[in-house]
């Protein structure tokens, strides 16, 4: 499939590491795709579901023990230890190299080697970078098909290139107290041993598309960010693009695939997805700031998925898709989960295999972390810029967490330097997504706490600096805080589809055609200022919501000088003088 010696000599070297019986090339076709089905489901890797209802459409269950990502087992290999940070784990590359290789040796004996040749982002485009990972799991074949652009073009534009990420997946034993996750960002290599669950095992998902292009994109100039993008339309025409980092399962992909409620809808309103995960940004030759979505699919959380949460991700599960660690209704043929419906089965399975009824059942049908993969092309609100090379010009950057209390719905940064503090300062309760205590505080700056690749306080420099390239031309930078609650622990603001309230205030405030109020924190919209046409939420409340506590912030800044405190002499300076102007402000 190609002449390039840089990949024929690591395929080579790899193969005499892990001993496969045999060597697939993945090339992209459907014939090789549904032929690797066929085999999935006769290994019982994977359960056919009702082609009727959902055609192309596969069950597949992961070990119990291995059900989401692992922060602890992920680590940054960089030659210096000060290059990985205080928030990675690090290790010595050739300690790494060699543990890593003692584990994977001989692990593909009896077992295939399939070769993925695949881009991430649209295959030539000058935003676009090109993995090869060798797997012997057809499930990461099926998913990487579905997440990535794959196959024989790949190879086609990578030619005789070396400039290409190295990924090894070996599922090994699955084997919880010797599973790695590995990666080498000065080797552009990724190395995955004793899982196979997608996010450990997708290289292209976090692996590369954040850990390995975010050190990529600090030496190159541009940014590789865990950023939705959405595009929002006018009743003129016109459509501004909006790039929004939350927390993972903190309504990401609700946000990317909103539906605007009906008083928006009638004045000709409409929302475009571009991506639900991750943004690659480069300043365009007119001087903003340009993304793509470097992805293919969405790999999304399942529970709370449905009808009213979110129609255009239920509506693109309907074909093409790979459903993990569901529920199956055994009488249909169909995938449930927790929150689709209020008719759990009777004859059912749960997620790890046993007969289940739902319907008296105390336990839960499906994971709390159970994921969809989906072919973006089946997104009923898909943009049409979905595919194109250059990407979209970025109007805003809004970053969001959970927060009961503390944060308003809605503040605007000062300037660009101001925005980036905002960014750094990002704290939610944890979810499900990640192994660990659910509903915990931590700060996530940027969404980006468990996928920059290298020492935070460097990547919040390169943050200022490209605020110093792009200048005026900046985006504005914006918070978001859609779960404020009350004093019985329910959401205040009605989220969902009328969260593009709060997105038309912020585009309103790029165009400079409303006004805000200064308070400590930044800029609050006048209560007046968001549009509550058609909902039941009175200006007061909406004014509570938008209230910045002085006592609360001025715990919070105490909060932010002891997380400030990990990143020593590497902290800006930039952010240190935000955090006294805050504390001033405060005062």
């Amino acid at each position: 499939m190609t002449q390039n010696q840089s990949v024929l000599e690591w395929i080579q070297k790899m193969k005499e590491l892990v001993c496969p019986d045999k060597v697939l090339w993945i090339d992209g076709s459907n014939e090789q795709i549904e032929a690797l089905r066929a085999e999935a489901c006769k290994t019982g890797e994977m359960i056919k579901l009702n082609q009727e209802k959902l055609p192309n459409c596969y069950l597949h269950r992961t070990a119990v023990n291995d059900v989401a990502r692992v922060e602890g087992r992920t680590f940054i290999c960089s030659r210096k230890e000060e290059d990985a940070g205080p928030t990675n784990n690090w290790m010595e590359p050739q300690k790494a190299y060699k543990m890593l290789y003692d584990i994977a040796r001989g692990s593909y004996k009896g077992r295939t080697m399939y070769v993925i040749p695949y881009s991430m982002g649209p295959v030539g485009s000058p935003f676009s970078k090109i993995g090869i990972e060798l797997t012997d799991s057809i499930y990461v074949v099926l998913n990487m098909s579905i997440m990535t652009r794959v196959g024989t073009k790949v190879m086609e534009a990578l030619g005789n290139s070396s400039d290409w990420v190295r990924g090894l997946h070996c599922k090994c034993q699955i084997d919880a107290e010797k599973r790695y996750i590995c990666h080498f960002p000065e080797d552009n290599t990724i190395i995955s041993v004793n899982s196979g669950y997608g996010g450990n095992v997708l290289l292209g998902k976090k692996c590369f598309a954040l850990r390995i292009a975010s050190y990529l994109g600090k030496n190159e100039g541009w940014m590789a960010e865990h950023m939705l993008i959405l595009g929002i339309q006018n009743p003129k025409g016109e459509i501004h693009y909006v790039a929004a980092a939350f927390p993972s399962a903190c309504g990401k992909t609700n946000l990317a695939m909103l539906i605007p409620p009906e008083v928006y809808r009638k004045k000709g309103y409409k929302a475009w997805t571009v991506g639900d995960d991750i943004a690659w940004m480069r300043i365009g030759p007119d001087g903003r700031l340009w993304a793509v979505n470097p992805e293919n699919g969405f790999f999304g959380v399942a529970p709370g998925t449905n009808e009213k949460s979110n129609p255009n991700a239920l509506a693109t599960t309907k074909s093409g898709t790979i459903f993990t660690n569901v529920a199956l209704n055994k009488d249909n043929m169909t995938p449930w989960w927790e929150g689709l419906d209020h008719n759990p089965p009777k004859n059912g399975v749960d997620w790890t295999g046993k007969p289940w009824d739902g319907t008296i059942s105390k336990e839960k049908g499906a994971h709390p972390n159970s994921r969809f993969t989906a072919p973006s092309r089946n997104c009923p609100c898909l943009s049409s810029e979905f595919d194109s090379a250059n990407g979209v010009p970025i109007s805003a950057i809004i970053f969001g967490g959970r927060r009961a209390h503390t944060t308003p719905l809605v503040y605007q940064s000062r300037d660009w330097n101001n925005g980036v503090f905002v960014g750094s300062i990002m704290a939610s309760e944890t979810t499900a997504a990640a192994t660990g205590a659910v509903g915990v505080i931590r700060r996530d700056p940027m969404a980006m706490l468990p996928f920059c690749g290298y020492n935070m306080g460097d990547y919040f420099q390169h943050w200022i600096d490209m605020g110093k390239r792009l200048g005026s031309k900046a985006p504005k930078i914006f918070n978001v805080n859609w779960f404020r609650v009350d004093n019985d622990g329910h959401f205040i603001w009605p989220g969902f589809g009328d969260n593009i309230r709060v997105v038309d205030w912020i585009l309103k405030r790029c165009a400079g055609t409303v006004d805000a109020v200064e308070t400590p924190i930044g800029y609050v919209p006048k209560a007046e200022d968001i549009n509550l046409e058609g909902l039941d939420l009175s200006r007061n409340t909406l004014k509570d919501i938008l209230n910045v506590d002085k006592a609360e912030w001025s715990k919070e800044a105490d909060g932010i000088e002891e997380f400030y405190k990990k990143f020593g002499n590497k902290l800006p300076t930039e952010l240190r003088s935000e955090l006294n102007n805050l504390q001033a402000k405060l005062k």
